[in-house]
């Protein structure tokens, strides 16, 4: 499920692509918020589909074999512990996937040979080449190869990622997210799973996520020239021109949450802030950003204009 911080990239995202379009359409721009956070889904369900077409890579090579003019004995009677792994036949028949890929139409289509690709490395791994000599068997052990698999292999290919950031922009950024996503479905499979079993949310809280990334995109847009001038009043010497668009940006949204949201404790917003700072500006922007907070910090504090519900939620 989205968490706040990926919520609040995404809304940094908007913000950016606001702040630099030309025709500034607030409603355009927040539609194509919510479409982000709906395209996060499509990855995940791609590759949970990547799953099954890596297994059917292995059924197919087996087939191959079988029909050689020479076959030899281990191809007449080939092991099959990878293509009956409990793992791979439990998200196969798995319905909310069929039925969710189907309206979404997702599929590999095009890119059907990423599966062979990243298929032919499993099989040269050790965690491969481990798990079929093995002589024991069972549902722990076919979960944990395939979560290695994943973690060691598909989540780190270059050029999965690489077809990810051709499809959509912004999958670069949600990769890292939505392969923790999948990892946690892997984990969150009972051996009793059927094809009902549900999949992941989207959303802990759907109606409140929207809210609030609702709510910050706008205010941001709302309060932006004042906030502006807040950063200002206390950058001394540095005009506001020449300070990284990106560390005004996520400034503005820091300060959004100090005054408009009661309900986040400051030093969660300062927190997160600060780390989006470390991940999407310069090396020294975090150190910055959190000095120029610290003194806005303890102006709102003084003029009595931070304002939080709940004990504790102003310190930081």
């Amino acid at each position: 499920m989205l968490s706040r911080r990926f919520l609040r990239i995404k809304v940094m995202q908007a913000l950016y692509a606001f702040f630099y379009s030309d025709d500034r359409s607030v409603s355009k721009q927040e539609k194509e918020m919510f479409s982000s956070f709906d395209k996060t889904y499509d990855l995940y369900l791609h590759l949970l589909l990547l799953l099954i077409d890596i297994r059917e890579c292995g059924r197919n090579l087996i087939a191959i074999r079988r029909e050689k003019r020479l076959p030899t004995k281990e191809d007449i009677n080939p092991n099959i512990k990878f293509v009956n792994n409990r793992l791979f036949s439990i998200i196969a028949v798995n319905r909310q996937l069929a039925s969710e890929t189907k309206k979404r139409n997702i599929s590999w289509g095009s890119d059907s040979d990423m599966a062979q690709k990243i298929f032919l490395k499993i099989a040269e791994s050790k965690e491969y080449k481990d798990y079929m000599s093995s002589k024991s068997t069972g549902f722990r052990e076919d979960k944990k190869f395939i979560s290695d698999i994943y973690r060691e292999i598909v989540s780190q290919d270059e050029y999965l990622q690489f077809i990810f950031e051709e499809k959509n922009i912004h999958w670069s950024d949600d990769f890292d997210f939505v392969n923790s996503l999948v990892l946690k479905t892997i984990d969150y499979i009972p051996e009793s799973a059927d094809d009902t079993m549900p999949l992941a949310l989207l959303y802990k809280d759907e109606k409140e996520d929207k809210k609030f990334a609702k709510d910050l995109f706008h205010k941001v847009i709302e309060n932006s020239e004042e906030e502006e001038k807040n950063i200002q009043s206390k950058t001394e010497n540095w005009e506001l021109e020449r300070i990284a668009f990106m560390d005004v940006l996520i400034m503005k949204m820091a300060i959004t949450e100090f005054l408009y949201f009661p309900t986040i404790p400051v030093k969660v917003s300062l927190n997160e802030y600060i780390e989006l700072a470390k991940q999407y500006s310069t090396p020294k922007s975090s150190m910055f950003v959190n000095g120029i907070l610290d003194k806005l910090l303890a102006e709102y504090k003084a003029d009595g204009r931070l304002q939080k519900e709940g004990r504790g939620l102003v310190e930081n």
